[in-house]
């Protein structure tokens, strides 16, 4: 927790009201005080004025990742694992699609792909987790094919999570 004294007026102004304490809650409160804002710029809003545009973003984006359900948040994550493996393992669309292959840092993304995954599956469903699976297994299969030597079976990429892919 700050205190006062963690927290000086950024104002060089000695004049300059005492900081108070600012949250996001407090809809009509500028967190900004002394003339300047957290990173130094200088500006021409009093007190009074209001919430900056900043904080206005923060809280509109705060208000916007409250009304999506956690099920696509989690669908929305594992989709992004499951976009950046693919391009590891050389699966990508651009013509540079080989040189951007990187079968380590596939292993990473597709071991965590298949714990983020298997410890999901309970909470989402069915429904939304099968498509996850089936996703995690082509990966599985596309990052033996592209390895040179491939892992003994149950020894693959989130194999430890998932059981050994054939």
């Amino acid at each position: 927790m700050n205190t006062p004294h963690d927290n000086p007026p950024h104002s060089p102004d000695a004049d300059a009201a005492a900081p108070t304490r600012r949250s996001f809650t407090e809809e009509n409160q500028n967190p900004l005080d002394g003339g300047s804002d957290s990173h130094g710029h200088g500006h021409d809003r009093g007190p009074a004025d209001g919430p900056s545009d900043t904080e206005q973003d923060v809280r509109r984006q705060m208000r916007d990742i409250s009304e999506v359900a956690a099920v696509e948040v989690i669908v929305t994550s594992a989709v992004h694992l499951m976009s950046a493996a693919a391009v590891k393992c050389g699966l990508g669309h651009e013509e540079n699609a080989e040189q951007l292959k990187d079968l380590d840092e596939a292993r990473k993304l597709i071991t965590a792909l298949a714990g983020f995954v298997t410890a999901a599956a309970p909470e989402i469903g069915s429904q939304h987790a099968g498509p996850l699976r089936d996703g995690l297994r082509s990966l599985q299969l596309a990052f033996r094919e592209a390895s040179i030597i491939p892992d003994p079976p149950g020894q693959g990429p989130g194999e430890k999570y998932t059981g050994p892919v054939n």
